[in-house]
């Protein structure tokens, strides 16, 4: 009896680790890593400005004079900190809690709806979770900054 001959298999995708301080310049992230890593940085973001949360909060509600002291802070600095300084500061704190806020919303429904884990809704909903974040840290940076 003649054997069937298999027919030759292609050569399999060799895949490596990436070496940080030569790939990373070259290594093309999809939308979803980027959302996931920035996910992750808006949650330590958020942990490390921590105590600025807590002080604005306590010196906002305290009474009058710690709220004007507050806003002064914010419109002419504090102490050697300038005022354009902590506004930038709030500024990334608003950017990592929508940014964090969105991603977990987008990572609840993916929980949930089984049909949404596919390539495309990935992508998609990844990059409306960027533009979105972006979108509403440049509304209300406009408003922080007195654009508005």
């Amino acid at each position: 009896m003649t054997e069937l001959a298999t027919p030759p298999r292609p050569p399999r995708r060799e895949f490596r680790n990436i070496n940080a301080f030569t790939d990373l310049t070259t290594y093309r992230l999809p939308p979803a890593g980027i959302v996931s890593i920035l996910h992750r940085v808006s949650g330590i973001l958020m942990f490390l400005l921590l105590p600025f949360i807590i002080w604005m909060f306590d010196t906002s509600l305290s009474s009058d004079y710690s709220f004007a002291r507050f806003k002064a802070a914010f419109n002419s600095g504090l102490g050697f900190v300038p005022g354009w300084f902590i506004k930038l500061v709030a500024l990334a704190l608003i950017w990592a809690y929508l940014h964090h806020f969105i991603a977990g919303l987008r990572h609840l429904w993916m929980d949930v709806s089984h049909a949404a884990v596919t390539k495309e809704f990935g992508q998609t909903s990844a990059m409306v979770t960027l533009a979105l974040s972006i979108l509403l840290t440049v509304v209300l940076g406009a408003k922080l900054f007195g654009l508005y």
